[in-house]
């Protein structure tokens, strides 16, 4: 007994070990392995395709197809799903086995195989990890560590917390692991081509956040492959699987809505000028062309055309790519310096100042260590001593940034003219040195008017007293959405000169989030549960938001329906209420409802900013007015608020279930592809086995019950052989 006590403990230790692994895909494109298909699906969305093979404890892989109708510029789509599969070496292959089978070529396919990883980072995204098999990245790596399969290299990587890992490479001979920071995307001097080499995979890590994609500063632009555009364009919209369609206004809003997608890495838009009313005009994709095995041959193999199709189209493809965040402004002899920047990363900019070449240096006439400078061309940058400044401005959410780069070593101070005591810094011999100061309070005593944050910095030598030699700077940012206007200026005003420097940051990136009535965040609901939509900027900020034109959208964008118009009222009040204002926020509590189609609910709304609060328009409901934080009305008497003239357009997804479905399918932490049971019947009439973990657990049962049965029938037949022994005996005597 006490041996099968020990067995069903081990038993459930092991469970446990099972349990914390969290299962997720690895993906790989245009590539396929063979396998054995015992279902197949077809126009179904990747969403789907990918949550059955979740939920299906048979399916160990899925392949998903997609394909151009002739008849009409349609996508046609097939998911297989797998229980068998030459995908990739056990984990339990030895160092001299490693039966690494080859992928095979294919064209419009996307290979996803299953995988548990224990790790409390792995995403809520449909796969976490692209496979590239047989290639390498040499000479990029972070850390080299060896583990026991693969699943523990990459779950290494998402638990690495020195460096954000960007990629990983498994060699399945020698189990090395090797983790780095950088990736096929990663610009720099060094190559970053793959190399062709046996039983080693690549992997990059496709749970990055928007903010953790690039190392500095994402920028958009045409893809470099040597094809007329408008051809490359064309092929992305008959052969790229979107990811997300939207509605936008401008190209600028779809490469917005590209920079702050969170469901998945966003590499690459499209953007159609012309479009059909109430149809999505902009494409996102989590392809570009360094995603395809093949590369640029990948577009410049022909394929088929629908019927009726000129192969020519209006729309603009543009790629994603990483870029240093630096803008340099130009060397002129000119004293007013300005250019114009367009950024759409959503970063604050840094705005370098470049040093004019230094003019003629005398000696000082009774000092002729000191040098000296001939007041007729003196440089505004350098002061009497000959040290030159390089002044750069960063501006943020929160605070100005002013840095310093010397030509010689700095021994003084720098503060904000008027808060020497508070808002300072005490430099000691160095070149390069920093002054924060905040954009509130009295700390710095910061001044705003209309959107447009000032102050004055002084670059003093002595610790007491201000000299001719010390240097005063005023500082200015304004905060807008449109392109930035970065430029700078140098006016010599009197003793000390005092410099001009101006700076255009971007406003800060809102989202949409979506909470339960337990307070957190809403991923799948049922009809009818009272949630709370919510649109948020950081709190630190000096913007408002305000809402407009906002619509609920069906999953496959069939079905539409307007919740808040243009002006910023809501439509139906009794469906979707007015905005509140909730701090920087804006709150609608409203009951959950879905399309009769689908069961997922896209909402997105048209977002603009103000420098201050922003205030309400008045909507008229039935009999009452009430107001609603959809758009901002302007007063004469404000002049601390200023509005923009830039939209931006956010989304948002929830899975909505029907009212009878059961409670546990409707929590708010739920993950997306947890459809309950009863959702997948409707869906498809599919019966299956219990999990495996039922099964162990009445094996177990069953076993117990066994052996309790056989102790019994030995107990009671051990004793009445006693008693028929002793009766005998008895007689005997």
């Amino acid at each position: 007994m006490s041996v099968i006590l020990y067995l069903f403990t081990i038993i459930l230790s092991c469970g446990s070990l099972l349990s914390s692994a969290k299962g997720t895909f690895e993906k790989m494109t245009n590539r396929d392995f063979a396998g054995s298909t015992y279902y197949t699906i077809r126009n179904v969305s990747l969403y789907e395709c990918l949550g059955w093979c979740r939920d299906e404890v048979d399916c160990s892989a899925a392949s998903f197809s997609f394909v151009v109708n002739p008849l009409a510029p349609l996508q046609e789509t097939t998911c297989r799903l797998q229980n068998e599969t030459q995908k990739s070496p056990s984990s339990s292959s030895s160092s001299t086995s490693l039966n690494h089978a080859n992928p095979q070529k294919a064209v419009n396919l996307y290979y996803f195989t299953k995988t548990h990883l224990r790790s409390d980072n792995v995403c809520n995204r449909l796969w976490s990890f692209e496979r590239y098999p047989n290639k390498v990245l040499r000479g990029l790596d972070n850390a080299i560590i060896y583990t026991s399969n693969k699943e523990a290299c990459l779950s290494a990587c998402l638990n690495e917390v020195r460096f954000v890992c960007r990629s990983v490479e498994f060699n399945y001979v020698t189990l090395q692991c090797h983790l780095s920071e950088y990736d096929r995307r990663s610009p720099g001097a060094f190559p970053v081509d793959l190399v062709d080499t046996q039983g080693i995979d690549y992997f990059e890590n496709s749970c990055l956040q928007s903010e953790d994609i690039c190392q500095e500063q994402r920028v958009y632009d045409y893809a470099k492959l040597g094809l007329p555009l408008n051809k490359v364009a064309h092929y992305v919209e008959l052969n790229f699987y979107p990811d997300k369609e939207l509605l936008v206004k401008s190209q600028g809003g779809c490469l917005r809505a590209c920079t702050i997608e969170n469901e998945f890495i966003c590499r690459s838009v499209l953007f159609r000028p012309t479009y059909k009313p109430g149809q999505p005009n902009c494409a996102l994709y989590h392809l570009d062309h360094k995603t395809f095995p093949d590369g640029v041959e990948t577009f410049s193999t022909p394929s088929p055309l629908p019927l009726f199709d000129s192969g020519e189209t209006s729309a603009v493809y543009l790629e994603s790519s990483c870029s240093n965040d630096t803008i340099p402004v130009p060397t002129s002899s000119s004293p007013h310096i300005q250019q114009v920047a367009s950024s759409t990363s959503g970063k604050p900019s840094v705005i370098p100042v470049s040093t004019p070449a230094s003019p003629p240096v005398t000696q000082h006439p009774h000092h002729p260590h000191v040098p000296v400078r001939d007041d007729a061309s003196i440089d505004p940058s350098c002061d009497s001593y000959g040290v030159c400044y390089d002044v750069s401005l960063k501006c943020t959410d929160t605070k100005i940034l002013v840095n310093v780069k010397t030509s010689k070593p700095f021994h003084g101070r720098i503060y904000a003219l008027g808060r020497s005591e508070t808002c300072n810094a005490h430099i000691r011999n160095s070149q390069q040195f920093q002054l924060d100061m905040s954009l509130g309070g009295q700390d710095c005593n910061t001044q705003s008017v209309g959107g447009i944050y000032t102050n004055t910095v002084v670059l003093q030598h002595h610790n007491v007293v201000l000299t001719k030699a010390d240097k005063v700077y005023h500082v200015r940012c304004t905060y807008e959405t449109t392109s930035r206007n970065v430029s700078f200026g140098m006016m010599p005003v009197r003793d000390p000169e005092t410099l001009q420097i101006t700076s255009s940051p971007e406003a800060p990136l809102p989202k949409i989030v979506i909470f339960g009535m337990d307070g957190k965040e809403a991923n799948t609901v049922r009809i009818g549960d009272k949630l709370t939509f919510r649109i948020q900027i950081p709190e630190a900020t000096p913007y408002g938001i305000f809402a407009r034109s906002c619509v609920a959208m069906a999953k496959d964008a069939r079905s539409t329906f307007e919740i808040v118009d243009e002006h910023g009222c809501p439509v139906d009040n009794s469906i979707f209420p007015s905005f509140l204002e909730a701090g920087n926020a804006l709150e609608s509590s409203y009951e959950a409802f879905r399309f009769t189609e689908s069961y997922g609910v896209i909402f997105q709304c048209n977002v603009k900013y103000c420098i201050g609060r922003c205030e309400p328009v008045v909507c008229g409901v039935g009999r009452e007015n009430i107001e609603s934080w959809g758009r901002r009305k302007r007063s004469t008497r404000d002049i601390h608020t200023y509005e923009t003239d830039d939209e931006m357009t956010l989304s948002r997804e929830i899975l909505v279930l029907d009212i009878n479905d059961p409670a546990d399918a409707s929590k708010s932490t739920a993950d997306p592809f947890e459809v309950d049971e009863a959702l997948n019947k409707r869906l498809e009439s599919l019966d299956r086995c219990s999990s495996r973990n039922t099964v162990v657990a009445l094996s177990i049962i069953s076993a117990l019950l066994v052996v309790i049965y056989v102790c019994t029938v030995a107990y009671f037949t051990a004793t009445r052989r006693t008693a028929t022994v002793l009766t005998a005996n008895k007689i005997y005597r």
